[in-house]
């Protein structure tokens, strides 16, 4: 019996709707990431996009534990020697925008190369609790119910 390999035009896509408000970062990014590669679907495909859109709303009002906020850096390089510059999560949550932490958070789980930059254009992060693809009518995937670890409330 041969292995059944997934074509780009049998992948069904369905959008979803994450609310992050008290849910912890790591554990969210974990479920996106895995949804958004399609590895949830019996017919997943490793070199074929078989995930999901998913629109992540209240970016702002995710939870980091322990020292998380104040300890924990995002760090880059300007190419200038000496130019290594870095920001606190809670810097950034606080900052102007604070969706890029759950962003930076799903792209570094996901795999880098052309399928990886594939699958992150299916991630849309809202700050705030209001979106626009109503149009799409997401159904929305509560994180925070599928395990007690989950969802913060300190």
């Amino acid at each position: 019996m041969a292995t059944y390999s997934a074509k780009p035009t049998e992948v069904d896509r369905k959008w979803l709707v994450v609310d992050a408000e008290g849910v912890v970062l790591g554990r969210l990014a974990s479920i996106i990431a895995h949804r958004l590669r399609g590895k949830h679907k019996p017919l997943f495909t490793p070199h074929i996009d078989c995930g999901d859109n998913i629109v992540v709303v209240n970016a702002e009002k995710v939870r980091l534990t322990g020292r998380k906020r104040r300890d924990d850096f995002f760090y880059w390089h300007t190419g200038y020697p000496g130019g290594i510059k870095g920001l606190s999560k809670g810097h950034i949550l606080a900052g102007k925008h604070p969706e890029r932490v759950v962003y930076k958070a799903v792209e570094r789980m996901i795999p880098r190369g052309p399928l990886g930059r594939q699958v992150m254009r299916k991630l849309r992060v809202y700050a705030g609790p209001a979106h626009p693809h109503e149009a799409q009518q997401p159904e929305s995937l509560d994180i925070a119910a599928m395990n007690p670890k989950n969802k913060r409330d300190y």
